[in-house]
């Protein structure tokens, strides 16, 4: 059977019939910062989500054929045969001035999508949100793991983006990516980048990080650690002279720790603490809130700088003491630029810029961020 993306086939009420490219241009009318993602689900009517908030479209509920005239158009055959044999699929659509990441699965009610729209032009970091400078030692460094953390949609891809981009603009290096699926499209400046994904160019992330260590990289993005191998293999990438970029999806920096850790048996991880401590530089924990005036979202970051003291706790797993050294470690000096994530909540609380109990809601520990609140000290870092 054949599939049109221009194919009218969603009925939107009052006589109107959208096609999948009507709901695509959506995003470009709002922009992806505003509204994020479009879900289809057999059995009720398709939802954008604007800012944070899941919205239904008018109209009647999809059915499972409307669900294929509008799925399966943005897949092609490939990708239509993989998710009818393995019942999920990962790839991606271009469409106008926006690239689309597309998960299409199927549940108890049938076929079902999660679209998520992604710029093809990469925002500076000036622009991303950074609560200090860290980002400027980040794309001036050599090597070391530095990793985002954060719920699927807070925004780690494009931060990362951001910050290959301007490593792209301003160093002659080799920077090779492994993503699932591919979400960014870089164009090739000062460096000479790679952009590999997974089930098209190579099978899996270990299987790729394990050939790229015989081509040649200065700068690796691994599009997620997902297995104890991957994240085995990224750990030795960073510790061997390679900058390396990589996600998981946890809500702060010591249980990002802890979860890298909890991939290996208990024989192995005093051995990966060590490999931590000499590897980690940084992590980035990154929310996405709404703002207070409605006109989109913003970045809330919590940010660990792997000092002497940083790495010393981790290998000597005192990992209940690293929350401390972020609410003190926040001086604009090398060995600091660290801050919790319930610091940055205050401080756009007190700009202005987000609801006191929208970051009531986000805070991960509500008495340090009152303790924040109450502060008569600066907000400012040092």
């Amino acid at each position: 059977m054949q599939y049109s993306v221009d194919a009218k086939v969603f009925p939107a009420g009052e006589g109107a019939m959208l096609s999948i490219n009507d709901m695509l241009a959506y995003f470009e009318k709002q922009g992806a910062l505003r509204v994020s993602d479009l879900h289809i689900k057999n059995g009720t009517q398709p939802c954008y989500r604007i800012d944070g908030d899941l919205v239904k479209l008018k109209g009647g509920g999809v059915t499972n054929e409307i669900a294929e005239k509008l799925i399966f158009p943005l897949l092609g055959e490939k990708n239509i045969d993989a998710l009818k044999r393995d019942t999920a699929v990962d790839c991606s659509y271009r469409f106008g001035t926006l690239q689309f990441r597309i998960n299409a699965f199927y549940e108890n009610d049938g076929l079902c999508a999660a679209i998520r729209a992604l710029g093809t032009e990469v925002p500076p970091p000036e622009k991303i949100g950074f609560p200090n400078d860290s980002w400027q030692d980040i794309v001036r460094r050599k090597h070391g793991l530095i990793l985002f953390t954060g719920i699927t949609g807070a925004g780690k891809s494009t931060t990362i983006a951001s910050l290959i981009e301007r490593i792209n603009e301003t160093r002659a290096c080799r920077i090779i990516t492994l993503e699932d699926p591919v979400e960014y499209v870089f164009t090739q400046k000062n460096s000479m980048i790679s952009q590999r994904e997974i089930g098209r160019d190579v099978d899996s992330f270990a299987h790729g990080l394990r050939s790229m260590m015989r081509q040649d990289p200065d700068v690796i993005f691994v599009g997620e650690m997902r297995d104890s191998e991957t994240v085995s293999l990224t750990l030795t990438a960073a510790e061997t002279g390679h900058l390396v970029f990589s996600t998981l999806h946890t809500r702060d920096a010591v249980g990002t720790i802890t979860r890298i850790l909890d991939f290996f048996p208990e024989g192995r991880q005093d051995e990966v603490r060590n490999q931590l401590s000499l590897g980690l530089r940084y992590i980035f924990c990154q929310k996405l809130l709404p703002r207070k005036d409605g006109k989109g979202r913003v970045v809330v970051m919590e940010v660990l700088n792997s000092n002497y003291a940083i790495a010393n706790l981790i290998r000597k797993n005192k990992l209940e003491q690293i929350y401390s050294q972020l609410q003190v470690k926040t001086k604009n000096q090398t060995d600091e630029k660290m801050i919790t994530s319930e610091r940055h909540l205050a401080m756009l609380v007190k700009r202005g810029v987000i609801d006191l109990r929208e970051a009531q809601k986000w805070a991960n520990d509500l008495k340090s961020f009152q303790d924040a609140m109450d502060s008569d000290a600066d907000l400012e870092l040092d």
